[in-house]
């Protein structure tokens, strides 16, 4: 009889080590980093493809018509310029000259039209008085028809000096316009961004097809916008009035508002890049872009659609198939299989699977995390 209560305690004592040591060699949790489901909004968006660039509304880029040195350079880089003000200068002291005997020829022609005026208005003075006295028969018909064409003449000499004159005006306007090839002018109110060349340097110009360097470089900072390349499949769901957010490297921490203003009619296809189309951004605020350089890269993003108070998860969280780790009440994690809604690169909208306050993992990069393992929170 005392056989028994032996046996049994040998075992408890069996069971007992058995316990304990699956208890010492279970595998113990994985610590993840979860997120509560939660409600919020949720936006459809796109992305440029490449960094965009902070352009100017307003941009030319200078050059005379015709090469030549430099002989007046008016201003300097970073100067602030008015319309219509002279910025450079080539030698022309020949075209000036040409203008100078223009000048002299119109004057001389102008003295021709006192003396051929003159002389046309008294001989149709003289010619008037050589009619009356063939009337009265004191002269003969030839006297008078002598005495008509000599009018004609003269006033035929009048005629041509005025029109020597015109001639003249003329030809000092081919040389004003023949000047006005070797001047630059600003075209509109704005600041120069660069100058290539010095008084008494040789000047050329830019002819089509051909790279050669501006010789002034004028930006009007007033009025700045921001172009970037979209994915060609992306394009046709881009247009003018679409809200859009503008990030800039230089201001990493701000977000600036804008809305498309122009999308590109034609797809640009550069060498070993995807093809693309153009669009034109405007900043929202005019006073945003007070301070901004042209040139700065930009990247913007198009809102799409947008909804709010929608059950949502982090983008990150999806696995292929739909599916998300959810932490269920033993803790352990389960493969859930949701449908989703709108989504964008940071949230995705959860039409079915998911209800507020659900956990998921976060941490789906960790080894180890897959359905039926046991995790505990990661401390924060």
């Amino acid at each position: 009889m005392k056989t028994a209560p032996r046996l049994l305690l040998i075992v408890l004592a069996l069971v007992l080590l058995a316990a304990a040591g699956f208890w010492l060699t279970r595998p113990k949790p994985i610590p993840v980093r979860l997120h509560t489901v939660s409600a919020g909004l949720v936006e459809s968006t796109l992305a440029n493809t490449r960094a965009g660039t902070v352009e100017a509304c307003q941009r030319t880029k200078l050059s005379t018509i015709m090469g030549g040195r430099i002989e007046y350079l008016g201003v300097k880089e970073g100067d602030q310029v008015k319309k219509g003000q002279l910025l450079m200068k080539l030698w022309n002291d020949d075209q000036q000259a040409q203008k100078s005997l223009a000048v002299a020829q119109r004057n001389l022609s102008q003295q021709r039209i006192a003396e051929s005026c003159t002389l046309a208005a008294n001989a149709a003075r003289e010619l008037e008085r050589t009619i009356k006295m063939r009337k009265d028969g004191f002269i003969s018909q030839s006297r008078e028809e002598a005495a008509r064409a000599e009018t004609e003449a003269k006033q035929a000499a009048c005629a041509t000096a005025k029109a020597d004159v015109g001639q003249a005006n003329a030809r000092i306007r081919v040389t004003e316009v023949e000047q006005g090839r070797t001047r630059l002018i600003a075209p509109f109110d704005g600041t120069v961004a660069k100058i290539v060349g010095e008084v008494g340097e040789y000047s050329t110009p830019s002819p089509p097809g051909v790279p050669t360097p501006p010789a002034i470089d004028l930006i009007d900072a007033s009025c700045l916008y921001v172009k970037a390349p979209m994915d060609e499949l992306d394009a046709p769901k881009v247009h003018p009035g679409q809200r859009v957010r503008i990030r800039l490297d230089a201001y990493a921490n701000r977000v600036f508002e804008g809305k498309v203003r122009r999308v590109a009619p034609y797809v640009t296809a550069v060498e070993k890049q995807a093809r693309t189309v153009d669009v034109e951004v405007d900043f929202a605020t005019p006073g945003d872009i007070q301070g901004l350089l042209v040139g700065y890269s930009a990247d913007v993003e198009i809102l799409l659609e947008a909804r709010e108070n929608v059950v949502r998860i982090p983008t990150a969280t999806l696995q292929e198939g739909s599916r998300v780790l959810v932490l269920d009440a033993d803790g352990k994690l389960a493969a859930r299989t949701i449908k989703p809604g709108l989504a964008n690169w940071e949230f995705t909208e959860v039409l079915e699977g998911l209800t507020a306050g659900d956990r998921i993992v976060l941490s789906l990069e960790k080894e180890g995390v897959k359905p039926g393992v046991r995790v505990v929170e990661e401390a924060k």
